[in-house]
């Protein structure tokens, strides 16, 4: 079992960059894939970006991979996602996610969801 909380977000103008964090419970993070997902308003959920549990491998949305940069620590059982170069079409409630999965950009295959945290980047 794992409990994510992410934390993080906030308000940041355009350009900006904001780094947040996804914290699990327990000692069995690090034998999760992790991923992060958004959700605009007015939009479905999207992926964002993953990571595989040994973080050697990296998968990213195309539109947005240059500019954000998903990492983890699993010694402090703790991954982050690195938001560089902000827009406003970044803005959304940001998710992360946990699981054991083959396919990282489907979120119904991750186990387990944390609560979100919204980043809104204004124009």
């Amino acid at each position: 079992q794992v409990q994510l909380i992410e934390s993080g977000g906030g308000l940041v103008p355009a350009g900006g960059s904001l780094r947040l964090s996804c914290a699990a419970s327990g000692r069995t993070f690090s034998r999760y894939a992790m991923g992060w997902f958004r959700q605009a308003p007015g939009k479905e959920r999207e992926f964002v970006a993953g990571i595989s549990w040994s973080g050697d491998s990296t998968y990213y949305a195309d539109s947005l991979k240059g500019r954000f940069t998903i990492s983890r620590d699993n010694a402090k059982n703790t991954g982050y996602l690195q938001m560089n170069s902000l827009k406003s079409e970044d803005t959304a409630v940001y998710y992360c996610a946990a699981g054991r999965v083959l396919v990282y950009s489907v979120g119904s295959r991750y186990e387990y969801w944390g609560q979100g945290t919204r980043v809104t980047v204004s124009s």
